[in-house]
This record gives C-alpha cells, structure tokens and sequence, in this order.
C-alpha cells in the first residue's frame, strides 16, 4: 500500500488546514489508519487514529474539538485531516499511516511503530 499526503502549507494561528491521504487503487479499508505528527526535536505522536473495530476514532487530547479525521469509502478509502482553530504547536511533520493486521498483544493504534504503511510526510506550520 502506497499512501500519499497532499501538501501541507504555513498557516495563521487561528486559520484552518484539510490533510488528504491518498492511497491509490486501494480496494480494501485498512484496519487501522491515522495521522502522526512529529515536532521538531519530538518522537512521532499519534493526533487521530481510527480502526475498523471502533467505535469511534481517537484524538489527542491537544486536537480534540479542532481536528477531525475522515475517510472516504467511495476514492479509494482517501483520509483526511481537517484542522482548524489552529495552533503555533500545531506545527510539525504529517504522516498518514495504515495497518491490515488487527491489533494484538502489545500493538496500539497509538503507537506508530504498528503501522506498517506510510505517507512520505508533509509539512504544517502554524505562525503567530
């Protein structure tokens, strides 16, 4: 599975920013599939996440209420990452991600070394 993350951009505190993850020619959801961010100086963190086991998918308590993660069913289950109300720490290094295989033993959906598939990246960065 090849995933692709559109281009990120620079952005005002305060304004908004939709992340779209392609996977082209994709025929089947993945179990699990989130976005990542990593800080400069920062370990990648989970922002959102969702499973097909659900119900309903995760957030960082620092995105929460301002970001929503969505997949497509109908474009190749494309996914997506509104922010809005966005923040200076908002800043950082995007990923997409996805994983087939359920979550077993220690595997968390929050973890990124669980996923398997990865987008190259696109930067975010938030100004005062």
């Amino acid at each position: 599975v090849q995933l692709a993350e559109s281009e990120g951009g620079s952005v005002q505190a305060g304004g908004s920013l939709r992340l779209s993850c392609s996977a082209p020619g994709l025929v089947y959801p993945s179990y699990c599939r989130g976005w990542f961010r990593q800080a400069p100086g920062q370990e990648r963190k989970a922002v959102a996440t969702f499973c097909l086991s659900g119900p309903l998918p995760y957030y960082a308590d620092s995105v929460k209420g301002r970001f929503t993660i969505s997949q497509d069913n109908t474009k190749s289950y494309s996914m997506y990452l509104q922010m809005n109300l966005l923040k200076i720490e908002d800043t950082g290094m995007y990923s997409c991600a996805a994983e087939d295989r359920k979550p077993s033993g220690s595997d968390s959906e929050y973890d990124p070394t669980y996923y398997g598939y990865w987008g190259r990246g696109t930067q975010v960065t938030v100004s005062p």
